[in-house]
């Protein structure tokens, strides 16, 4: 029994196209071909075909079948090496879930990971925002931790939405005044969140790594009146720690 291309692709319902491609990567061997050119498929090609369809369906790539080789034997390890990619394809698909859930139940950031989304204010600002995913990608898991706990007890006081809409030439006069304000609260976090103060401490990249890329992140989205505040909360925490 001989059948075509076409035929061979309709019993084992692929393509054309696939049956090609499997000869072209070496997965199928050539059949013969009649005497007007056209090639013939025999019961050996239609197994093979089933076979590679067949775990294909399963999940497995093309290259992994390849490996495998033409054996019909049961392939546990690959089996066994597949399930395990699958279930935890399968858990990552779920914590998606979840998290969509959340962010569907609540109104959270869809750029911020869930351990922040849920602790961030939902009127914080675009600038505050983009800071916290550049820490997101950071912080440790200590970090991630403190700074989730700081996020989630913040209430958003008179400072905070003067230092948002602070512009460029505000006068000393404004900055020092609301430096003053902001350390006090700050000093107040951090007595309530004391392993906030140091959030760079199991940083994967080191404590000197986090502290200039919150730097240069300080840097890239906030004024410069805002960044010259920051400076002097800073310099009035350190002359009263």
């Amino acid at each position: 029994m001989a059948w075509s291309t076409r035929e061979i692709a309709e019993l084992t319902g692929t393509t054309l196209r696939a049956v090609r491609h499997y000869h072209d990567v070496g997965l199928l061997a050539e059949p013969e071909r009649r005497a007007n050119g056209y090639k013939q498929y025999g019961v050996a090609h239609l197994v093979r075909v089933l076979r590679i369809k067949r775990l294909t369906d399963l999940g497995f790539s093309l290259s992994q079948i390849a490996e495998m080789g033409d054996a019909d034997d049961h392939p546990e390890e690959a089996l066994r090496t597949l399930d395990a990619e699958l279930a935890a394809t399968i858990e990552r698909l779920q914590r998606i879930r979840r998290e969509l859930a959340a962010i569907m139940t609540q109104p959270l950031h869809t750029d911020l990971p869930p351990e922040l989304a849920s602790a961030a204010r939902a009127d914080i600002s675009d600038a505050d925002r983009s800071f916290t995913v550049v820490l997101s990608r950071v912080l440790g898991p200590r970090g991630m931790q403190a700074y989730s706990e700081l996020l989630g007890s913040l209430e958003r006081t008179s400072a905070d939405a003067e230092f948002d809409g602070l512009p460029t030439e505000a006068d000393e006069a404004t900055r020092e005044d609301l430096a003053r304000r902001m350390a006090e609260e700050v000093r107040g976090m951090w007595q309530r969140h004391p392993d906030a103060a140091d959030l760079g401490t199991d940083a994967p990249g080191g404590a000197r790594f986090a502290g200039e890329t919150m730097g240069k992140a300080l840097r890239d989205l906030y004024n410069d009146a805002q960044i010259d505040v920051v400076r002097r909360v800073h310099a009035l925490l350190d002359e009263a720690p």
